[in-house]
């Protein structure tokens, strides 16, 4: 119902996902905003990450690489989409993540709960 349409700045660039767009509704490790700032997850192997993203409700994984993770989540209620991404930096031996809403301002901290709750997982 909200889905929105797919953005097309996603992905690795120069060893960097995209930026948040400096609404409250993206978290980012890669972020120097402190609003947008949240902690990388600890470096394991993508079959172990893609696992874990794979258990939670409504995600459907779109790309994977070696070290790179891209997934939507829908929402339950409205259909509204977040786009979730994950890069294995391998030199900081890090993941770091951003979850992104496509549309609207605030998202009451779900993208930040998410991250966390992957994190939790992945301990």
């Amino acid at each position: 119902m909200f889905a929105g349409k797919r953005p097309n700045n996603l992905g690795v660039k120069e060893g960097k996902l995209a930026s948040c767009p400096g609404t409250p509704n993206c978290v980012s490790s890669q972020s120097s905003d402190a609003q947008s700032q949240i902690a990388p997850l600890p470096a394991v192997p993508m079959t172990q990450l893609r696992s874990v993203v794979e258990g939670m409700e409504r995600t459907k994984i779109i790309e994977q690489n070696d070290n790179y993770l891209y997934a939507e989540f829908t929402s339950k209620l409205m259909g509204f989409v977040d786009d979730v991404e994950f890069f294995l930096d391998s030199n900081a031996n890090v993941i770091h993540v951003r979850s992104a809403s496509r549309l609207g301002q605030s998202d009451l901290g779900v993208n930040r709960k998410r991250v966390e709750e992957i994190r939790s997982k992945l301990a």
